[in-house]
């Protein structure tokens, strides 16, 4: 695919948009738009906090909002009630446009108990499946741990990761549907296939770097320093 044609753009919650918003500064979630230039359709992924400007950037860019992919359940990535707060997402993006909201089977029942979304507008997928928008695929992989249904995103030597893999450490497994077993084999088997090669794009800005080469991550990041499962939970499983 022509670097030209893919349309990749990695947005900061509290920055780039959502600017008047505290708990966007204080949580510092990325949203990003992927897409065909040709086209001019694209996706995107785990709106929250601001989904008119999300709209509206795509918009400015000459895109035209296709569909979403979420990452995993939780409210400041997909929208809800968080810590008494409600945080705008999906729910409120679909009633500025319909399209297709693309979850990790897995993950279902956990969006709908944090969403005011239906069964119907979620579009429910295994890991390897692949949303195309325009001509452009994005594969889509299961990496169960943070949440049961936490999925990354692999399009064109970059891999949006959502919380399951920072530049610097991993998501948390103590929150509901956590399990530090499970996310050690995402990390070390679930993700092997994608290569050092590709760019990781977190779903938080908890680094000075707001991405890096998988290489690099898996040389440098501490999750990747214990030798087996045993040792990864003496570590992280507490």
């Amino acid at each position: 695919m022509s670097e030209d044609r893919v349309y990749f753009r990695q947005l900061l919650a509290g920055a780039d948009f959502a600017q008047m918003s505290g708990l966007a500064q204080q949580m510092v979630n990325f949203s990003y738009l992927i897409g065909d230039r040709i086209t001019r359709e694209c996706l995107v992924v785990d709106p929250a906090y601001g989904v008119g400007e999300l709209k509206a950037i795509a918009e400015a860019d000459g895109m035209t909002l296709s569909g979403v992919l979420v990452t995993h359940y939780h409210p400041d990535h997909c929208g809800g009630d968080m810590m008494g707060m409600r945080i705008e997402g999906v729910s409120e993006l679909l009633a500025q446009t319909q399209v297709p909201v693309h979850v990790q089977a897995d993950e279902v029942e956990w969006i709908l108990k944090v969403t005011d979304l239906s069964r119907g507008d979620l579009v429910e997928h295994v890991s390897g499946d692949v949303v195309t928008v325009g001509a452009v695929d994005v594969e889509l992989l299961h990496t169960p741990g943070h949440t049961p249904g936490s999925q990354c995103f692999f399009v064109d030597g970059r891999l949006v990761a959502g919380d399951t893999l920072f530049l610097q450490g991993c998501g948390r497994t103590d929150l509901p549907g956590g399990d530090p077993a499970a996310l050690y084999e995402s990390l070390t088997q679930r993700l092997a296939k994608v290569p050092d090669t590709a760019v990781l794009y977190p779903g938080h800005l908890y680094s000075p770097q707001p991405s890096e080469s998988l290489g690099e991550v898996r040389t440098t990041n501490m999750v990747f320093k214990p030798r087996n499962a045993e040792e990864w939970m003496h570590v992280f499983g507490g």
